[in-house]
Order: structure tokens, then sequence, then C-alpha cells
């Protein structure tokens, strides 16, 4: 079985067409916005690691180690894309956000435990697009770029392992499933790939 095949049954919709295609011919925007979602992921696991720390018990440290693992690795990550950008020279600078991750965020509830479980899954769906958009894009790029096709191929394992990961976590801090939740935040992330976007974002929907 493809290690895509769990994220293509998680979510509840592809990647369009259309935002590959506009993808392919902005290349410069992609990169620059990739390189900010690697770092942003990468402080959010340290943000975790910070908001949880004081926590004992086996669960927590669980939850500990696996952030800081995760942290690691989307560093290296916006290393990557750095030196990728850096070869083409496209000049690393921040821009603005998509509405994607903002707008999951905001349906997170308050009360602990339901905001760290919350978190987890909004983690978790955010690596599962972001691995699914590697896996298109894997293809669209391969004919006319080579190198960041072969790029995003390494990267689709670690994407659905972080995806993997999140989730696992989600359910441990829960204590039971949380299918019935995760639902519900796939609807909003379905929305939001598949309504139109004035921007092109990793994360953006469909280019209007």
């Amino acid at each position: 079985m493809s290690m895509v095949a769990p994220i293509f049954g998680f979510l509840k919709c592809r990647t369009p067409d259309r935002w590959v295609s506009r993808a392919v011919a902005e290349i410069p925007t992609l990169l620059r916005d990739h390189a900010l979602l690697e770092l942003k992921a990468a402080q959010q696991a340290q943000s975790l690691i910070r908001r949880y720390a004081g926590r004992s018990g086996s669960k927590g440290l669980r939850l500990l180690n696996k952030l800081s693992r995760l942290a690691r690795e989307e560093l290296r990550h916006f290393e990557q894309v750095l030196a990728l950008m850096e070869r083409r020279g496209v000049e690393y600078q921040p821009i603005s956000a998509s509405r994607y991750a903002a707008t999951l965020h905001s349906r997170i509830r308050s009360p602990e435990p339901e905001r760290l479980v919350d978190t987890l899954i909004v983690a978790a769906i955010i690596e599962a697009r972001s691995c699914e958009r590697f896996d298109r894009l894997v293809g669209a790029l391969r004919p006319v770029d080579p190198e960041l096709a072969d790029f995003y191929r390494s990267l689709v394992k670690s994407e659905a392992r972080h995806f993997a990961d999140y989730l696992a976590l989600a359910e441990d801090e829960a204590g039971e499933a949380v299918a019935e939740r995760v639902d519900e935040f796939l609807e909003s992330e379905q929305a939001l790939i598949l309504e139109p976007d004035s921007q092109l974002r990793f994360h953006s929907g469909v280019p209007s």
C-alpha cells in the first residue's frame, strides 16, 4: 500500500487541478510559503513543549519526546527549503499567510484537555494536506522541474509520518477515539481547499 493511501482515505477531498497548475507556474511564491510553513511547524511543536512541559507521567513524556523529534525534523526541512531557494536565487522573505491554518485554529476549544486534543488534530490535518499536496506536485513538476519534484517526493514519507504521529497523540490525550471531532475539522478543511482564493499559498484554495 502506498504511504499516502491513508492520507487519501483521511482527507475529504483532493487538491484541485487548478491549484496544482498555478503552483507550478509560481514556484518562487510556493517556496517562500513552504519555508515559512516549515518554520511555523517547528515553532508550534516547541510552543507545545513549553506549554505542557510541566506534566508528569508516561503520557506527558510521550508527548514531549514526540514533539521534540517533530520540531527538529521540521527545522531540518526549513533548512533544506532555504538551501533550495539559495541555489535558485529566490530571496527568503516573509509573506502573508493563507487563511487555512488560522481558520482551523480558530475552531480549537479553550478548556483543557480539549484545547490540546484539538491542537493535535489540527496539526495532523495540516500535515495530511501537506503530504497530499507534495504528492500532487511531484507528478506535475517532474517534466518541468525534476529537482523540486525529487525534493517534494522526499518529503512525502515524513509528512505522512507526522500526520500519523499527531493523530496518535490526539487519541492518546483524549483517551478515546477522536473520529467525530476530526470529522468536524475536516468539514472546515474541505471548504478551505475547494473555495476560491485570491492568493497562491501552499494551503490556499482554488485560485480565483
